[in-house]
């Protein structure tokens, strides 16, 4: 029995980058925050680029907290279906190279999300990365650290729960 040739590492990370350029490009807002995502292997580390448009203090000056909340909303989802994504189609489930570019993969929804803001965020860019902490079928849970200067220095942090892609939403009126 004869083994199949191994996929050379350039076509392998190509495939990555243009998988993880589908879910960003699924979300808008990522583009209006300016969110860039930095993949390493199977970690993926968020980008806040500085913009005057996210200061909500211009006194201190601050990121808005609104901005920081969004910024770790959107690194979770995007981490949490980076994770369920490129599983699938490492496993074959999903042929890559048949799949329909201009239909991004359903993301999760948000149950919900709770931001520890626990200093200011200051006028430069911002880093995150989530950690998926449960996930199934129907439901997840993350936590996402920000952190501007210094990794172990944290400016905010957040825990998430929610409902997976593929699971029908209940309508309890």
């Amino acid at each position: 029995m004869e083994r199949s040739k191994p996929e050379p590492v350039q076509v392998i990370k190509q495939r990555r980058d243009v998988a993880l350029k589908l879910l960003i490009d699924g979300v808008p807002y990522i583009q209006f925050l300016g969110v860039r995502f930095d993949r390493r292997g199977d970690e993926l580390t968020s980008v806040l680029p500085f913009d005057e448009k996210l200061i909500g203090n211009p006194h201190l000056p601050a990121i808005h907290g609104g901005a920081t909340a969004a910024f770790l909303e959107v690194t979770a989802i995007i981490t949490l279906s980076w994770t369920f994504f490129w599983q699938d189609i490492e496993s074959g489930k999903i042929d890559f190279d048949q799949w329909d570019s201009t239909a991004p993969p359903d993301l999760p929804k948000t149950i919900d999300f709770s931001v520890d803001y626990l200093r200011s965020g200051l006028p430069r860019d911002a880093y995150a990365r989530a950690k998926v902490n449960r996930s199934g079928r129907r439901y997840a849970s993350v936590h996402v650290e920000g952190w501007q200067d210094q990794r172990h220095r944290l400016f905010a942090q957040a825990t998430g729960h929610f409902l997976m892609p593929g699971v029908p939403e209940r309508d309890d009126c």
